[in-house]
């Protein structure tokens, strides 16, 4: 009898738990709109797993920095059919940015796994840069240092990427800098290739083409390393021991999807990341793909929050 009851106490606890069939359609949830980096790369590995997970279809829910979209994720059904993209504003910046959020970045989502990292990069107007006399980071500390308050950045806004780069850079280097912002990061370009401003911390996949141009010169990236995408241009760190800031998303479920989805999503998207064509295409965008496991990017997450709350708090930027 007791072998019987046991019998019939897992047949009941696995009749109550989530299903899960592959011949589900899943549903990627991208908080930005279509046609973007992040947009592109989603696409290219639902595409690429089709043959393991089945159908996998993109929604695009752009709005609040990224908030809607993250906040759909949060509150779907724990059963496999959503998962979403996380990124650097969705769950690092954003919970200090904005004085109310629809959702906790760290109780509300189970990691999957990391997809890609995107250096910035500290740049010049190339005719400032040769007029100024600077050619490395430390020469524009040493610039910023002898002339308090003569130097400028650009950004594309108040709680933007550039921003937060730019309040980090100051703050490590001991230098100050005045910041001025622009109503997005095509503006802020546009300024310093005018000469209205004086450096950047931009994206590399926008700053590129005028990087090779001559037109802007790239003192340094912002990843820990140096980028394969800049051959020959060194990383902050080298002169700001442990500066690092850069772009980065990824892929989350909501909070209670089981294990063994999880498992199973990591197992197929990390196979994707690091087949030989992804990588390529993803270069093209010069993203470099980060597959790791749920509980690398879990932690890898929890560690740029609390990077960024200090970075937000000491900028003063606020959205209300």
């Amino acid at each position: 009898m007791k072998r019987r009851h046991l019998l019939l106490g897992a047949a009941a606890a696995a009749a109550s738990a989530p299903a899960f069939s592959q011949a589900k359609p899943i549903r990627i949830v991208v908080p930005y709109a279509p046609g973007g980096p992040i947009d592109t790369t989603a696409r290219l590995l639902a595409e690429r797993v089709k043959d393991s997970l089945g159908t996998v279809i993109i929604e695009n829910r752009p709005g609040g920095g990224g908030n809607i979209g993250a906040d759909v994720v949060a509150k779907a059904a724990p059963d496999g059919s959503t998962i979403g993209i996380s990124a650097v504003a969705t769950h690092a910046i954003n919970p200090w940015l904005f004085s109310r959020m629809p959702y906790d970045a760290v109780k509300d989502f189970a990691a999957i796994t990391q997809m890609v990292r995107v250096p910035n990069v500290l740049v010049m107007n190339s005719e400032t840069a040769a007029r100024l006399k600077i050619n490395t980071v430390r020469e524009l500390i040493g610039y910023a240092k002898a002339h308090p308050a003569q130097l400028n950045y650009g950004s594309g806004g108040n709680g933007s990427a550039g921003h937060l780069a730019g309040e980090m850079f100051k703050r490590d280097a001991g230098i100050f800098a005045v910041h001025i912002p622009y109503n997005g990061g095509n503006p802020a370009q546009l300024a310093l290739l005018s000469g209205q401003v004086d450096f950047n911390f931009d994206n590399l996949a926008t700053a590129a083409p005028n990087i090779r141009a001559g037109k802007l010169k790239a003192l340094a990236v912002t990843t820990l390393h140096a980028s394969p995408f800049l051959p020959g241009v060194p990383p902050v760190a080298d002169t700001l021991k442990g500066f690092g800031i850069d772009t980065w998303w990824g892929l989350v479920a909501p909070a209670g999807t089981p294990h063994e989805i999880i498992q199973k999503y990591n197992h197929a998207f990390v196979a994707a990341l690091q087949s030989p064509e992804v990588k390529t295409r993803f270069g093209n965008l010069m993203a470099e793909p980060v597959p790791t496991s749920p509980e690398e990017f879990a932690a890898f997450m929890k560690a740029e929050l609390a990077k960024y709350e200090k970075v937000v708090k000491a900028s003063g930027a606020k959205v209300d």
